[in-house]
């Protein structure tokens, strides 16, 4: 890699994605959709000046877009021949982009080709090494202009994006960890796309409490019954000191959103009221969290 790679040095506002067909600028993007760039992917490069008129100050000091990244690359006809004469555009309006490039091995382009069975986009029918090794030629002047080369051979999907966010984010693990906690009734289903599963229930039930049967997990009465017991606190105390480890290192692997679902019988007691202490200490760790009743009311 080269350039500059100390994150809180790097503002700027618009970027340039480019690269080798098959070296990670899909990834990337992704990554500046989380850290709030306006993302697109394949924009005609004769577009470049109108698109950047977004990104000016308008008469009453104000700009459409706050900040943007475009992918650009040999899809577009004509990006090779244009880029240099766009560029010149750019600088006569005082937008100079931060052009990132995009690099792997031949070897490694051609694994992730094979892999995914996608065509190269420069593929003239004399096979991938051919066409990774052309478009290495045709690409090298604006490889030459790029402000950061970033060689993914050695990345997974997850390593490149802790990368782009931690260098292009404005702190220092990147976008912060958005935690939703569903409680649910077993006998109702689980819930779809949860990454972590609680089960409660082994805890004492309100249900076969005639007088707290009516009752939500919400209500005082309820929580009183099951703080009172002390295989419920310390259940409790033990997600909470599961999740305090695990949280940081969802966060470190790049994730944005993990969903905790917690689920008792019927979804109306015990869950909800472990679902609302689990939130309560999790904010209380300074994630942002969610809490959803998914049952409370069957």
């Amino acid at each position: 890699m080269s350039g500059s790679e100390n994150g809180s040095e790097i503002q700027e506002r618009f970027i340039i994605i480019t690269g080798l067909s098959g070296s990670g600028m899909s990834s990337a993007t992704n990554a500046f959709e989380d850290l709030g760039y306006f993302c697109v992917d394949n924009l005609p490069v004769t577009m470049l000046a109108t698109f950047a008129r977004l990104l000016l100050p308008n008469t009453e000091g104000v700009v459409a877009i706050e900040k943007a990244a475009l992918v650009i690359d040999i899809r577009e006809r004509h990006f090779l021949s244009e880029f240099s004469n766009e560029m010149k555009k750019l600088r006569k309006k005082g937008l100079d982009p931060y052009i990132l490039f995009f690099d792997a091995t031949d070897k490694i382009l051609k694994r992730r080709f094979s892999e995914t069975r996608r065509p190269h986009p420069n593929d003239d029918g004399a096979g991938v090494i051919a066409a990774i090794r052309s478009e290495r030629d045709a690409m090298n002047d604006v490889r030459e202009r790029a402000d950061l080369i970033v060689d993914t051979s050695r990345h997974t999907v997850h390593t490149l994006r802790r990368f782009l966010l931690k260098k292009f984010g404005d702190m220092e693990d990147g976008v912060p960890l958005q935690v939703q906690i569903i409680s649910f009734g077993h006998k109702h289903g689980v819930p779809r796309d949860v990454d972590l599963l609680f089960d409660v229930r082994h805890l004492p039930n309100p249900y076969f409490e005639k007088r707290l049967r009516p009752l939500a997990g919400t209500d005082p009465k309820v929580i009183k019954f099951l703080v009172a017991q002390d295989e419920v606190r310390e259940t409790i105390r033990r997600f909470d000191e599961l999740l305090e480890y695990l949280l940081p290192l969802y966060r470190k692997e790049g994730k944005s959103y993990l969903t905790i679902g917690i689920g008792c019988t019927g979804g109306r007691h015990r869950s909800v009221m472990a679902a609302e202490q689990m939130g309560e200490f999790l904010r209380g760790l300074g994630y942002e969290t969610s809490v959803q009743h998914r049952d409370v009311m069957k």
